[in-house]
């Protein structure tokens, strides 16, 4: 039972079913710079009062709250919105009462001349002097000015007073909100930089950035790729693991387990006797290096983003200074990372149920803390799904509350509920199960949920054709024209995808075994030599998708994607809108790489702001432009000349002088 002594039966305003909300408040919502937290909420009362209904906001760096009044719109319910123009959190809830003076105001309009005005003058008149008792200077004098004259103005004259715009002004700025019903959550709002949304990845090995498979790459020869990678369009270089490689039980090439002096081994057998975690392989070069590759890719409008794997090489210095962080088998022997009937002899997991967990924590935590000091901003965890969800909600918001600039991606190739929980405590973007969504019902499904209004609060898909881990299938037997397509789809699915090149662009489709998606003579455990300057590199294909991203709003979101019907199943059709609808993207992709394929697309024209007058359908691609006109137009696609169209709507547009262009 509640005690009537716990109740205040005055407040009489019910606050719910608030959004956006994760998890009841427990999660923050995610914002890039510049966008708008729009909220909306079910406000009512029990009583006839006139309702005011606030969003009250601030950064967590302010103290005073900013308020907005809210819109009503159908069924009680509310809605205003604010906008993130700084990094880090903003908090945001709501507040809401019955208006004793606008119920008034409103009962007033209402009355006629039968009524007893004067009385109801009065009755004004007070609520407008306990106003002024509230205000200060010049709002002051006006109210008690206003409360005086609706005492004596006479009662035919009294309606201009009562129901002036001028009076009603004041009143918002001085309402009487003692028992005001407050949301009782405060929400918070992520705001990160716009990156975090949009952003186009590349990733390479440095270490065979030389040209010569024979010679081990340094910093100063990715420096002259970035020149490369640029000129592709890419605005964020992803580099494996930079740091010294474990020599005990490294792997061979193919990831055998014998090797002879000439295997550089994994990227990821992290630490040797010159080092870990903090520490650069001394091949590539060393943090001066490494400094100057970071200023040369500012130049060219990129970011370095690294690899943060959080696992040992059997020679890493933790193993002899932290045992404990590590388990131990029977024989006592630390044990080596192990996924039946995969084994990783070479790598030490950390055992994060030690007892010396905090002592770990921290240590991971001043890993980050190092690299950002390095001018590091971008982060690739590996394998985030295999340590404690509540490590990473605690390490990411230690490193954002100085440093709300860095962004971390998580590698979580997991189950659905996991991959989601990742993201709330706070990944900006995740990587996902894009590899493997190939059929149009596939990639319809998939990309439905991502883009529902639920998820897309915070979870952002980094979409990823091709990983040094992932050789899709899809990609194994489907040729230049698979290759093309998968790009496409990338790049206009999601606002975030990446290539592991030079892989990708030079088609490199042989897997290890059949039936595997290991990559042949993989870049894993050795150096590689590719001829970036081959004939049929897709180099020019890729720049062309990426100038198409960034000169198209509409493609650099996840908000607004919306699937249209084909009659083929081997055609998908989709939209992507900006949210001003001045730019909208329609992407036709043929997904049976070996055949041409052709079909009717069915428009929703209302969606599009469409009518039965023709419209142009500029492929972006190719630049030819097509007179589309009504809901149904047909498409066919021969693979092998072009797997897909991008299309831009222009719509027609008649100048004053009669003269028709498409704009």
């Amino acid at each position: 039972m509640t005690s009537i002594s716990t109740i205040d039966g005055r407040r009489r305003v019910v606050i719910e079913n608030v959004q956006p909300v994760i998890d009841g408040g427990r999660f923050p919502i995610k914002r890039v710079i510049g966008q708008r937290v729009t909220v909306e909420a079910d406000a009512y009362t029990d009583s006839q009062d006139t309702l005011i209904c606030l969003l009250r906001y601030r950064h967590e760096a302010e103290t005073d709250w900013h308020e907005l009044a809210m819109s009503p719109l159908a069924s009680d319910r509310w809605r205003a919105s604010f906008e993130v123009s700084k990094l880090g959190r903003y908090f945001y809830t709501l507040t809401a009462w019955g208006d004793g003076f606008f119920s008034w105001r409103q009962a007033f309009a209402r009355r006629n001349a039968a009524d007893d005005i004067g009385l109801a003058l009065l009755a004004g008149a007070l609520l407008v002097a306990e106003a002024a008792l509230r205000a200060v200077g010049h709002d002051k004098l006006q109210l008690e000015d206003f409360a005086a004259g609706l005492r004596t103005v006479k009662p035919e004259a009294g309606n201009e007073l009562a129901l002036s715009e001028a009076l009603a002004n004041l009143m918002r700025t001085y309402p009487e909100r003692s028992l005001a019903t407050d949301y009782a959550v405060t929400l918070c709002a992520w705001a990160e930089p716009v990156t975090a949304q949009y952003s186009t990845w590349y990733e390479f090995f440095p270490r065979s950035c030389s040209g010569d498979a024979m010679r081990h790459g340094t910093f100063a020869d990715c420096e002259k790729h970035l020149t490369y990678v640029a000129a592709m369009g890419f605005d964020v270089v992803y580099l494996p693991p930079i740091h010294p490689i474990g020599q005990s039980k490294r792997k061979g090439a193919n990831n055998t387990p014998s090797t002879n002096p000439a295997d550089v081994g994994s990227p990821w057998a992290i630490g040797a006797a010159d080092g870990g975690h903090k520490a650069i392989h001394g091949q590539l070069g060393n943090l001066e290096d490494f400094q100057r590759l970071i200023q040369k890719a500012q130049t060219l409008g990129i970011a370095i983003a690294l690899d943060i794997a959080f696992q040992c090489a059997l020679d890493h210095p933790y193993v002899q200074e932290h045992p404990e962080w590590f388990s131990q088998r029977a024989d006592g022997s630390i044990q080596y990372a192990e996924n039946p009937p995969k084994k990783y002899e070479d790598i030490y997991p950390f055992n994060f149920a030690t007892a010396a967990w905090r002592e770990l924590w921290q240590e991971l935590l001043d890993v980050i803390l190092f690299w950002v000091g390095q001018g590091v901003s971008i982060f690739r965890v590996d394998n985030p799904h295999t340590k404690p969800f509540q490590l990473w909600e605690w390490l990411i918001a230690e490193v954002k509350h100085d440093h709300p600039e860095t962004i971390f991606l998580a590698e979580a190739f997991t189950r659905p509920k996991v991959m989601y929980r990742l993201s709330k405590l706070g990944f900006s973007q995740s990587y996902n199960y894009f590899p493997w969504r190939n059929t149009k019902s596939e990639i319809e499904t998939y990309f439905t949920e991502l883009s529902s209004l639920a998820v897309q609060e915070y979870f952002r898909p980094n979409l990823w054709p091709n990983t040094p881990d992932i050789l899709a299938e899809y990609l194994q037997f489907g040729g230049r024209p698979a290759f093309m397509l998968r790009l496409v789809l990338a790049a206009t699915l999601g606002a975030s995808y990446g290539i592991y090149g030079p892989a990708y662009e030079l088609m490199e489709a042989s897997p290890r075994a059949a039936g595997e998606e290991e990559y042949l003579d993989s870049e894993k455990y050795q150096l590689r030599r590719w001829d970036i300057a081959r004939a049929d590199s897709l180099k020019d294909f890729i720049a062309r998708v990426n100038r198409i991203r960034r000169e198209n709003p509409a493609l650099q979101q996840n908000q607004r994607l919306h699937f249209l019907t084909v009659d083929n199943e081997s055609l998908l059709c989709f939209a992507k809108i900006a949210g001003d609808e001045t730019d909208i993207i329609l992407v036709v992709a043929n997904l049976d790489p070996h055949h041409t394929q052709s079909g009717w697309v069915t428009l929703n024209l209302e969606l599009l702001g469409l009518d039965e007058t023709p419209f142009q359908m500029h492929d972006l691609l190719s630049n030819a432009r097509f007179l589309w006109n009504g809901s149904r137009n047909y498409v066919e696609l021969n693979p092998l000349v072009a797997p897909v169209h991008i299309f831009k709507l222009r719509r027609r547009v008649r100048t004053e002088h009669d003269f028709d262009y498409f704009l």
